[in-house]
């Protein structure tokens, strides 16, 4: 019964990691280059990185 009780603690961590990592990078406005992020690992290691 204590496992129980030590699950519950620890899931509880990881939900409040992951709501404060996502209030992180909402006030950052990393949402905002999900799309050219996305396709960064597609890109030309040769090719100069344009800035808009």
């Amino acid at each position: 019964m204590e496992v129980v009780f030590l699950l519950v603690f620890v899931s509880g961590v990881l939900v409040a990691c992951s709501i404060g990592g996502f209030i992180y990078s909402i006030r950052n406005d990393e949402h905002e280059h999900v799309d050219r992020l996305a396709l960064a690992p597609l890109r030309d290691d040769n090719e100069a990185p344009r800035r808009a």
